[in-house]
């Protein structure tokens, strides 16, 4: 015990002392890596909602013609946590630093940190069945009882390594999302085993971090399990969807992915590696984005947007929030006021921290965005 907490306290001291070099960065996310959309707040997860089964809510005659902003509401994951897990450890697993992949070995999983921006990777260690042994989290896991463990992040994003630290954790699983990233190396300096998964942006990528993170809880089997059990899971969705929506309309309904934040002006259209294109290709909706060939996440010209022309813009519910809602935005941008999807009010917003979380969660997902998509008229009024 004594040795125990004389290592803790070494790695406290050593942590902090570095940390306080990074003060000024800590609430500067955005611009330590891409992962993160300019300026985004991550807000609590739309959670409880009791929803029909799709196949008996009957899609809009024509989609296209509806009017009205819609809210996507994302139904509770089914998924059951893994019963009894037993993981085998010691473990040497590569963590995929931004210079090249490192081994770190982890000796026990007693007391797990797993961070992202979306909360992706606390929900997967709590579908690995280890939610117990999470000791703190993001702002945006959420889990069932997930709210009653201490949060480790400042204004949402920005790692905080006294909170870390205190925690004593015996590894800490990060995608890269959260920064700064010089955080995660001073505790893994400090003696604190570090594992950096994939940051997934499509759903292959997503089976991936899954089998990297319960390889590194000392889960492999299980994660690979896991993994497999989710791209069965978003398939058979992606069925369900492809099959409820009627012949001539699967395709026709074109979407733009709309990245918006306060009365600014500003708004960024999510193409190709923003993680939108598998999630919009689910769905059944025409990508205007991959149309285009556009890439990542970039700021639109009012040109460009009145051109573009969607039907529906699908914008974080926070980032509409921000804006005023739909009164407010399309005030403040006149060229999406001028698209088909301005002149019908034609809004869909979805939870921010569940949109792109590409974990467990990302069936229900991909649920919501249909029913909002082609069945608006059978949600709750955004108005």
């Amino acid at each position: 015990m004594r040795t125990s907490r004389a290592r803790h306290g070494l790695v406290r001291r050593r942590v902090l002392a570095g940390a306080a070099a990074l003060a000024g960065l800590l609430g500067m996310l955005s611009g330590c890596t891409a992962a993160a959309p300019p300026g985004s707040d991550p807000v609590p997860a739309t959670s409880g909602a009791e929803l029909p089964a799709l196949s008996s809510v009957t899609p809009a005659a024509d989609p296209r013609a509806y009017e009205g902003p819609s809210t996507a509401i994302v139904a509770p994951s089914p998924l059951q946590p893994l019963a009894d897990p037993r993981p085998q450890l010691p473990v040497t697993v590569s963590s995929h630093d931004r210079a090249g992949d490192v081994p770190v070995t982890i000796g026990s999983v007693q007391r797990v940190l797993a961070l992202s921006l979306s909360g992706n990777l606390g929900d997967t260690v709590y579908a690995l069945g280890l939610g117990d042994r999470l000791v703190g989290r993001d702002v945006s896991t959420s889990f069932p009882g997930a709210q009653a463990l201490p949060v480790v992040t400042r204004d949402g994003h920005a790692l905080d390594a006294e909170s870390i630290v205190a925690l004593a954790p015996d590894v800490v699983v990060s995608d890269g999302s959260l920064g700064p990233y010089d955080v995660l190396l001073q505790l893994r300096d400090a003696g604190i085993p570090v594992v950096l998964v994939n940051y997934a942006t499509d759903f292959a990528g997503m089976y991936e971090t899954t089998r990297q993170l319960g390889a590194a809880l000392g889960l492999a089997a299980e994660g690979a399990a896991l993994a497999a059990g989710m791209q069965q899971a978003v398939g058979a969705k992606a069925a369900e969807i492809a099959s409820w929506i009627p012949e001539g309309q699967r395709g026709a309904l074109r979407v733009a992915f709309l990245y918006v934040r306060g009365s600014s002006g500003i708004f960024y259209l999510f193409g190709q590696g923003s993680g939108v294109t598998d999630i919009l290709g689910a769905t059944g909706v025409d990508d205007v984005a991959q149309d285009i060939g556009w890439a990542g996440m970039k700021p639109m010209t009012d040109e460009a947007m009145v051109a573009l022309d969607p039907d529906v813009l699908l914008v974080m519910t926070g980032g509409l929030r921000s804006a005023g809602g739909v009164d407010g935005l399309l005030a403040a941008q006149p060229s999406v006021a001028l698209t088909t999807a301005g002149q019908h009010r034609r809004i869909v917003d979805i939870d921010d921290t569940l949109v792109l979380s590409y974990g467990p969660r990302m069936p229900e997902v991909l649920d919501a965005l249909a029913r909002a998509f082609y069945a608006p008229q059978s949600l709750p009024s955004a108005d």
